[in-house]
């Protein structure tokens, strides 16, 4: 067993405690390290050192900041096989995922850099003998808060977005992949971040609620960003506004993706196969509800079995989920909407693997309202099949659950696409490709119970600003 455990990061100080939780690898069932469990204390040391940090960074020049973010690129790339590791070790992430996530957050740090200074204010026209200016200003001490399935992405784009801006950061990493988040904070410290700016702290599930709740509340933190489910982000939202904080969420999703009676159905097969099935569906852009024409539906349902068979073999090992949990509720949809009149298409929801951990692929034909699979997000390998006749009907169906993150439509006419788009309560769609897709000139976010305020590009970067009007008499 691993004699290793995650320190937090506090003032620039690395900081081990006494009170230690295991962190279980879902891949190997096996203990791969340690990690301290924070309490109120640490988090009102962790708020307080980036209290007083706020003033000397906000203060920085652009030029500084961006030469951070440019070095810290540099570093992660020097230390991928050890960061891939951390996300093999943790989450059972498939080293192709682990490479994605690095070679996105590379990319997003020098995106980043080279946006820091566009942050600009304004010279409005006034009323004679007065004249103004608009300048935005960091909101002070960040609390962000970011999940275990995308480690490194979603990391990352809670803290760097506020740091570029001149916001100073306390980062609550996952106590599921508590080494990897650790690990973007080291590699901030090693580019040149100062000391206080940014602050790490972890703490294991029964401790949860009191540390958020200190966290959330205490009146140095300024602004909320939280990546993860819709259930945890309304308890938050509703804690934030009892104490009229702002936030940035980005939540659950039900992404629908629609294939219309003139879409290339092999590209579609494919499509919603990776979409549904990419990383055992532990995505929150994940396909969860595929709603097909009724005139190509039994074609594409072809296409699908074999592009299921050719991307996630059944002669090769399951999918391994984050925890049994995952794993029965999937199992646990699926046989709620089988009993109520579904066929099970591709898959065996019985079928005994090498771990309790481990799902294949599942598509669930005939699926109705009625049954849990058609609103409750799965977050695994598990995905619907709907039938429809008309556009009307298939955005009613689109647009009939609360979640609105992502989406697709497949078709090869763009404008019955477009308009399709139009029509869809989500904050993407994506034509003729997968609902998973982020990349940094593209806002990302979501609709109704998915969340709102928006991550990536320059809006990304506004959320960390406000404004403020100065006037003075000429």
């Amino acid at each position: 067993m691993s004699t290793y455990t995650v320190p937090f990061v506090i003032n620039g100080e690395e900081r081990r405690v006494d009170n230690t939780f295991d962190v279980i690898s879902p891949g190997t069932g096996k203990v791969v390290h340690q990690c301290g469990i924070a309490t109120e204390a640490d988090v009102l040391e962790a708020i307080e050192s980036a209290s007083a940090a706020g003033q000397q960074w906000r203060n920085t020049p652009a030029s500084q900041r961006r030469d951070i973010l440019l070095k810290a690129a540099e570093i992660m790339s020097n230390r991928r096989d050890e960061l891939a590791q951390y996300m093999i070790d943790e989450v059972a992430a498939p080293r192709g995922w682990a490479d994605f996530n690095l070679n996105l957050v590379i990319d997003m740090f020098k995106d980043v850099a080279g946006r820091v200074v566009a942050i600009e204010g304004t010279v409005p026209p006034c009323q004679p003998g007065l004249s103004t200016m608009v300048v935005k200003e960091p909101y002070g001490v960040v609390l962000a808060i970011a999940p275990w399935n995308a480690t490194y992405i979603l990391g990352t784009r809670s803290i760097l977005f506020p740091l570029a801006a001149g916001c100073t950061v306390v980062f609550k990493g996952s106590e599921t992949a508590p080494r990897a988040h650790h690990a973007i904070v080291s590699i901030l410290s090693e580019a040149g971040l100062p000391k206080g700016v940014l602050n790490y702290i972890v703490t294991d599930p029964p401790h949860a609620p009191s540390v958020t709740e200190a966290l959330v509340v205490n009146p140095n933190v300024k602004k909320i960003n939280f990546t993860g489910s819709t259930a945890v982000g309304r308890i938050i939202a509703r804690l934030a506004g009892q104490h009229i904080k702002p936030l940035v969420l980005e939540l659950g999703g039900k992404a629908p993706a629609i294939v219309w009676e003139d879409a290339d159905l092999s590209l579609a097969a494919e499509q919603c196969t990776l979409g549904a099935f990419f990383f055992s569906g532990q995505v929150c852009m994940s396909t969860e509800r595929i709603i097909v024409h009724k005139k190509v539906s039994e074609a594409f349902q072809e296409k699908l079995q074999a592009a299921v068979e050719k991307i996630y073999s059944s002669k090769g090992d399951a999918p391994v989920l984050i925890n049994t949990q995952s794993a029965d509720k999937n199992k646990r949809f699926v046989k709620d909407a089988v009993a109520k009149g579904a066929s099970v298409l591709i898959g065996n929801v019985d079928a005994e693997e090498s771990s309790k951990t481990r799902l294949r692929p599942i598509v669930v034909n005939k699926v109705t309202p009625d049954m849990d699979i058609y609103k409750q997000e799965s977050f695994g390998p598990s995905v619907s099949i709907i039938e429809v006749e008309t556009e009307e009907e298939a955005l009613r169906v689109a647009n009939d659950t609360e979640y609105g993150l992502t989406s697709a439509v497949f078709t090869e006419n763009l404008r019955v696409g477009l308009r399709i788009a139009r029509g869809i309560e989500s904050g993407a769609v994506h034509i003729n490709n997968m609902t998973i897709h982020d990349e940094m000139p593209l806002p990302h976010g979501g609709a109704k119970s998915s969340g709102y305020g928006r991550f990536n590009s320059l809006p990304g970067l506004e959320e960390w600003v406000r404004t403020k009007t100065i006037t003075w008499r000429d």
